[in-house]
């Protein structure tokens, strides 16, 4: 897997540029297939025979000159990843990968070294067939930047979650997934995905009528026909989400980070939760379903995998004055219950000993401007598991800490005594989009530092909210994005889509926290300056 040519340090083409050619490209992918970027392989093949690049391409970033690119192919297949700093692909450096086989449903990644600070680097993948070596795909391309040098540059981010959530897939009449598309538009450096990146148990259905009577018509598959439970249906839905011209073109322009959450697999799910009493799944056992799902997760997300952990989804990335600590509240929680245990320990761990431990030493030692807390789950509202159980952290009791809120408290008091400064925490779930203030001037609990909770969601499922706020850390409604009295379960075609985007300025290194909703617009905004507040 080493390059074999020297990349030049130059950029000559500018972002924007780039973008374009990508928007014409899923215009092809819809249409067409894979969209030829750069020279094609110059063996000219009958058409089918040649090996095809499925689902576009994606990309993580897993350090400031590191990357790991993902691609699937549609048969036993070599991965091929070719990179440069220009668009061009000139002094070109190529990487021979793994295979793409059956056992990870023909799904490939390519982790790439050394790459070069503060640059923007364009890939194509093209796979060669196993079983005849003569044959390759055609390429396609895709782009990431790396981190740059401490206030070179301007550096941006987006965030949200919930995608294609109940039962609201992919109609083409309505667009598409629309805030894709506008996220892409604000040309960020990376994506958060905050989790419920599909939705595993909540099928399709081809029509489903709008309160105003038009019909919203599903694109239809056989693994968004039944809940998932065998791995084969949640690739599937993995798959059906990659359908999306929007998705795609995002996916190949911006790096993504992901975190995981409970629709992945079933709602509200926990290792040691049975299924008897609901009759759509004959998988009684969540711990196997959950078991299928992760490795349907680590396939379809360009995730790095951890050598020692393999089933590891926790981790941090530094870029430029930002440092993203990616949370996993799903692998080490405790069951759910009514919340309310006064000691902490495994039946009321949510993040687990293990990963809050990493995460105490990671927070100490990281030297970014910015700590973002990318959390699947919000600290301060109450998301309930009917009916007498909740899901989050919150449980709605008016006092001190208990239950979940034990191991957030222990955090909370932690960031303070270490003098950890500027943590902002991101959080979806809860399918609507608002900024929340903690502060211990008005909490129960009140060994903490104020900061901020930026919720943003869904990107393409139903509008739901909101959620009662918990007063233990003091929390308060900055803003709030839907409608009093609002009807739930609103479709895309209603508008109340949200994502949230960070700009941290170079020379100030302020964090400019803004939300918006799924055409792109502002919808609020408030600068966070450096240091303690």
């Amino acid at each position: 897997m080493t390059p074999q040519s020297p990349v030049p340090s130059l950029v000559v083409v500018t972002r924007r540029r780039v973008l374009r050619g990508l928007t014409i490209a899923a215009a092809g992918v819809a249409a067409a297939g894979p969209r030829v970027f750069g020279q094609a392989p110059s063996l000219i093949t009958a058409p089918g025979v040649r090996p095809v690049v499925t689902d576009g391409v994606a990309s993580t970033l897993v350090g400031e000159d590191a990357a790991v690119v993902w691609a699937r192919a549609d048969r036993a297949a070599r991965m091929i990843v070719e990179y440069a700093t220009t668009d061009t692909f000139r002094n070109v450096r190529r990487v021979v990968g793994p295979s793409a086989l059956e056992s990870h449903d023909f799904t490939a990644r390519v982790h790439l070294t050394d790459l070069p600070r503060g640059q923007r680097v364009f890939y194509r993948v093209s796979f060669q067939d196993l079983s005849d070596i003569r044959q390759f795909s055609e390429p396609v391309a895709g782009q990431l930047g790396t981190a740059p040098a401490p206030r070179a540059r301007d550096v941006s981010l987006v965030f949200s979650a919930d995608t294609v959530g109940q039962g609201w897939g992919l109609d083409p009449a309505f667009g598409g997934m629309l805030t894709y598309a506008s996220m892409l538009d604000a040309e960020p450096d990376l994506f958060i995905n905050l989790g419920d990146a599909i939705y595993a148990d909540a099928p399709v259905q081809a029509e489903v009528r709008l309160d105003d009577g038009r019909i919203w018509k599903n694109l239809t598959a056989e693994a968004k026909s039944k809940v998932a439970e065998t791995l084969a249906e949640y690739r599937g839905n993995y798959r059906y989400n990659l359908q999306d011209a929007h998705m795609r073109r995002f996916n190949a322009a911006v790096p993504q980070l992901t975190v995981w959450d409970d629709h992945e697999v079933r709602d509200n799910w926990y290792f040691e939760r049975r299924l008897e009493d609901d009759k759509r799944f004959t998988v009684k056992s969540v711990a196997l379903l959950a078991a299928r799902a992760r490795q349907a997760c680590f396939e379809y997300t360009p995730m790095p995998f951890d050598a020692v952990d393999p089933e590891r989804l926790y981790r941090s990335v530094r870029y430029g004055p930002v440092e993203v600590f990616l949370l996993d509240h799903r692998s080490y929680r405790g069951a759910n219950s009514t919340n309310r245990q006064a000691t902490p320990g495994d039946p009321s761990a949510l993040m687990g000993a293990a990963q809050v431990a990493w995460l105490k030493r990671a927070l100490v030692a990281s030297t970014a401007t910015w700590k973002v807390m990318a959390s699947s789950l919000p600290v301060g509202l109450v998301v309930r598991d009917f009916p007498d159980y909740f899901e989050a952290v919150a449980q709605g009791d008016p006092g001190g800490p208990l239950g979940r809120e034990l191991e957030i408290a222990d955090l909370l008091r932690f960031i303070r005594d270490e003098n950890i400064d500027n943590v902002v925490w991101i959080t979806g779930d809860v399918h609507y989009a608002a900024a929340h203030h903690y502060d211990p001037a008005r909490a129960r609990f009140t060994e903490f530092s104020p900061f901020w909770e930026f919720v943003a969601g869904p990107l393409h499922a139903g509008t739901f909210g909101p959620n009662a706020l918990d007063p233990t850390f003091g929390p308060e409604v900055r803003f709030l994005s839907i409608p009093d009295g609002m009807k739930p379960n609103r479709p895309p075609s209603d508008g109340l889509q949200f994502f949230g985007r960070f700009v941290v300025e170079a020379k100030t290194e302020a964090l400019r926290a803004s939300l918006h909703d799924r055409g792109g617009r502002e919808l609020y905004t408030v600068t966070l300056p450096p240091g303690r507040r």
